[in-house]
């Protein structure tokens, strides 16, 4: 492994994504998130995604020149089409109206329609937290999870992220989670490297437990808390897909694959601005020092700090500098 500074991670990212067909405004987006990924130790939403990006843009699974389309249908309700494109581009051309609809009306939602997959829903809902407003989020995944004792694929990992202020330009705490035991990457990754992975994680088609990541990847992931995950799981669903006019997880070809009709995916997001509440920042920073009394101890996301320097696996830096280079 060698280091690399994010400025580079960044500018080799966006090179290999024009290289591919992705507008300058798409290719700064998704770089900036693959940035971001990185910094924050977050490998399965970083550099490990580029090359999908690039060859899904070569195919026209992702439209890399769509302009999102922005509408308000209700006063406090903002919806963004991606046109079948990034969703990095897509949530920048919505955040500012509905950041504008939440302190205006106090809470807006902005849903994200027809995009694909957005990677890491955390790394929006930050951005809701950084304009001072708190945001929940949603989306949904390529089927991978049965219902508690079924064995056909429903729904996707489904993440939900929520991210809170401080009240000081900064992060009270921050989460971002698949409804699942694990993220499908860490399943992915584990076969890459040839290795084993914790019983819990998933099930074989034949509904078992297992410790093989190949046999997982062909039977079904487990909800997080059994029926609870699995709950919350199918709310995601609904929000993701029901509100944003975007299909079921159940629709979705693998997200990795290079060919194939585009994710078609979507994001909800709901945007509450704690600025009436007189006492929110105090009560915040009352439960933050509450929960770090402990040594060890902390808010999610509360100790958060970039690495300016990451670590790369050599062969995926190769592989980025020749998609810098463009196809062959």
């Amino acid at each position: 492994m060698t280091h690399h500074s994010l400025d580079e991670i960044e500018t080799l990212t966006k090179k290999a994504l024009l290289a591919y067909g992705a507008s300058p405004f798409a290719a700064s987006e998704v770089a900036r998130a693959v940035r971001v990924a990185e910094g924050f130790g977050n490998k399965i939403c970083g550099l490990y995604y580029v090359e999908s990006y690039c060859l899904q843009l070569e195919t026209g699974r992702v439209k890399g020149t769509a302009v999102p389309t922005v509408s308000t249908p209700r006063p406090a309700a903002v919806y963004v089409d991606a046109g079948f494109g990034f969703a990095q581009p897509a949530f920048s051309h919505g955040l500012i109206p509905a950041l504008d609809a939440a302190r205006q009306y106090g809470t807006a939602t902005l849903a994200v329609g027809h995009a694909h997959t957005c990677t890491s829903l955390g790394y929006f809902t930050e951005q809701i937290a950084a304009a001072g407003c708190i945001g929940i989020g949603f989306t949904n995944a390529s089927p991978i999870v049965a219902a508690p004792g079924g064995k056909q694929r429903v729904i996707g990992t489904n993440p939900i992220a929520f991210s809170v202020p401080d009240g000081q330009g900064g992060l009270a705490m921050q989460f971002d989670q698949s409804t699942t035991a694990v993220a499908l990457g860490k399943i992915t990754m584990a076969k890459a490297l040839g290795q084993e992975i914790p019983l819990g994680w998933a099930l074989d088609v034949h509904g078992e437990p297992t410790t093989d990541p190949d046999a997982a990847l062909q039977g079904s992931l487990v909800s997080m808390g059994g029926h609870k995950g699995w709950g919350f799981g199918l709310m995601a669903e609904i929000l993701a897909a029901g509100m944003t006019g975007s299909v079921l997880s159940r629709n979705v070809r693998p997200l990795k694959a290079p060919s194939g009709p585009p994710h078609d995916l979507g994001q909800f997001y709901i945007i509450i601005d704690p600025s009436a509440a007189p006492e929110f920042d105090s009560r915040v920073a009352a439960l933050a020092q509450a929960a770090s009394v402990d040594e060890g101890a902390r808010m999610p996301g509360q100790f958060r700090h970039v690495q300016e320097q990451v670590e790369v696996v050599d062969a995926v830096w190769a592989r980025l500098i020749e998609l810098a280079e463009g196809p062959s």
